[in-house]
């Protein structure tokens, strides 16, 4: 592997087959079978989100979505942010969500950006300039926290 990710944004309707499947076996195989919860990922939201896909030699190996405000929250948003495994701990996980962020920010200069935090991810967040608010909660049998930019 050469090492580079190529980062690219895309609409659903902008989504091949082969990005999609792609798309959901890499957050199945985090959030359903890694982290052993079994929750509905295919949502119906993936049709309002804006889909940042990271590629490496051709392989989806990272990913996040991202939301206008009114959507998830009055704010704009960002969700089922994912490294694959393998890939982790090279600072993957912080270059996708400051990209995301810029976008939203550029997008959306007027509205906060919000995010549902796993809450064992809350200082990953924090060190991204995320304040917390709120009690921590129960999603899909882990415990998450709501944070904003």
């Amino acid at each position: 592997m050469n090492g580079q990710i190529d980062f690219a944004w895309k609409k659903f309707n902008e989504l091949s087959i082969d990005d999609l499947y792609a798309i959901l076996n890499l957050r199945q195989q985090v959030f359903i079978l890694e982290q052993n919860c079994p929750y509905i990922d295919a949502d119906y939201s993936d049709q309002d989100a804006f889909h940042l896909l990271g590629f490496q030699d051709n392989k989806l190996v990272a990913y996040l979505r991202a939301f206008p405000p009114n959507i998830k929250y009055a704010g704009s948003s960002m969700g089922r942010i994912v490294v694959q495994e393998s890939q982790r701990k090279q600072d993957i996980g912080k270059d996708i969500t400051k990209i995301g962020i810029n976008f939203l920010k550029e997008r959306y200069p007027d509205s906060e950006i919000v995010i549902s935090a796993q809450h064992r991810l809350e200082q990953f967040y924090c060190d991204l300039g995320f304040a917390s608010r709120g009690e921590v909660y129960l999603e899909d049998d882990i415990d998450h926290i709501q944070m904003f930019l």
